[in-house]
């Protein structure tokens, strides 16, 4: 093979095309020997971008990211309830007086009437027992449901950031891809140029060329915008400004996924943090009914009665009370009623979670293993022969054998495959992302 400068004429009239072609694809990936282009080298001068590591943004967003603290403040705002909930009603002190209706001056008594008193009351209700000990049960119960619910938020901005970062990382690859088409394609206008001006081409090559690179160039205006998207998302989990600089996404590599199916079924149903959070509001709902089955005893009450009479020995009295339901049929008797509704309800919405959950793990299941089965397909068998048919087609290109657009369609049909690869590559861990809050386990780093 003879290599000739880009864009200068072959004295011979066969091109220096294949050269350039081959070049590429070797330093594309695809093919062993690599050596023939060089990595343009920046100026010392300009800042190199730092790599970026998906476990660096993942702990960034959980420490600054505001529903994150938002949902542990709600957490202990609903745990410093457990011990009002415990605590008995306010006790009740009245002071009081019997003597003039006028109330001027104030606590005034009557002179001449010796039971004219002036009177201290403290008085305690207790409700029946058990009451408070159910009420603490709920209390706990429902501050146990907003950790969980911590939990869940917790794991799903894991998730979000890391499904945000592997798009990050695909876009930047196909960037990649169509730069390295783009620059050769733009050889190929040069040398369909000068062939065409020695009469060994035809002016139909040019223009196709030319058509295509514009296509890239709309190609990557479009990655561009959804990058630029991409990394304003990465900033906003962060809680940081949208046009803060990000780095390099370093290189992405997602594990296969050996759980099968019924295993997953039991680790999400273990681990699943919606799930537990559901079991404690069907248990809260229990307490609930239990409770307003107490209801219908009555809550007491103790008083303590001091009597000052200046003309007549002080008086001490004590009190008994009762807090009769006595509308029990429209206040207690309803009140069971929803209280067993409630917990019907939410016994109902933890079967349709579960029926969620388990078309979810199918569905990210089937999302990996097709991901998985594509990669491989375009990694060791459609990659490598449509590379094979690009190097069949650059050969006859310079004996004459092949026309220029079958040489295009071959580069574009190669880069269309690379894509794929790529993007199958970036939906198997974005399957796995999402599958890490069903399952509560780390799949993807």
């Amino acid at each position: 093979m003879k290599w000739f400068k880009p864009g200068s004429k072959n004295p011979t009239g066969s091109m220096s095309l294949a050269g350039w072609l081959v070049v590429w694809l070797v330093c594309d990936g695809w093919w062993v020997p690599v050596g023939a282009q060089q990595t343009p080298i920046p100026p010392a001068s300009a800042p190199q971008p730092s790599l970026v590591l998906l476990r660096d943004l993942v702990a960034d967003s959980l420490e600054h990211n505001p529903e994150i603290q938002s949902m542990a403040r709600n957490f202990d705002r609903m745990r410093a309830r457990v011990p009002q909930a415990k605590a008995l009603p306010e006790p009740i002190v009245t002071y009081s007086y019997a003597g003039n209706i006028n109330p001027l001056p104030s606590f005034d008594l009557q002179s001449e009437d010796p039971a004219s008193a002036r009177m201290l009351n403290f008085s305690q209700e207790f409700p029946f027992p058990g009451k408070l000990d159910l009420k603490a049960k709920m209390a706990s119960v429902e501050a146990d449901t907003e950790w969980w619910k911590y939990e869940q938020t917790r794991l799903n901005l894991t998730a979000e950031v890391k499904s945000a970062y592997i798009e990050w990382w695909y876009l930047y690859k196909s960037t990649e891809i169509i730069t390295k088409n783009k620059d050769l394609l733009e050889k190929f206008t040069r040398i369909s140029e000068a062939r065409y001006s020695v009469g060994k081409g035809i002016q139909q090559d040019v223009f196709k060329a030319q058509v295509e690179i514009a296509k890239l160039i709309d190609q990557l205006a479009i990655l561009e915008q959804r990058r630029l998207t991409v990394e304003a998302t990465l900033n906003q989990l962060r809680f940081r400004d949208p046009e803060a600089e990000l780095g390099l996404p370093a290189e992405l590599q997602p594990p296969m996924l050996t759980l099968t199916l019924v295993q997953m079924k039991d680790l999400a149903l273990a681990n699943y943090p919606e799930f537990k959070a559901q079991k404690r509001r069907i248990d809260r709902e229990r307490y609930g009914f239990q409770l307003a089955q107490k209801e219908f005893y009555p809550d007491f009450s103790i008083g303590f009665i001091y009597y000052h009479r200046p003309k007549l020995p002080e008086m001490y009295g004590i009190s008994l009370g009762l807090k009769l339901p006595l509308y029990f049929w429209r206040k207690q008797r309803p009140a069971l009623a929803e209280a067993a509704a409630a917990t019907a309800m939410e016994q109902k919405r933890l079967e349709t979670l579960s029926s969620l959950v388990f078309f979810k793990l199918k569905e990210q299941h089937l999302a990996v293993t097709t991901a998985r089965k594509l990669t491989t397909l375009y990694g060791t068998t459609i990659i490598p022969q449509s590379t094979l048919s690009l190097e069949s087609a650059i050969a006859g290109y310079e004996v004459g054998k092949v026309d220029f657009l079958t040489l295009l369609d071959g580069l574009l049909t190669l880069q269309t495959y690379q894509l794929n690869y790529y993007e199958q590559v970036a939906n198997q861990a974005k399957a796995l992302a999402a599958l890490e809050p069903l399952l509560g386990v780390e799949l993807i780093r």
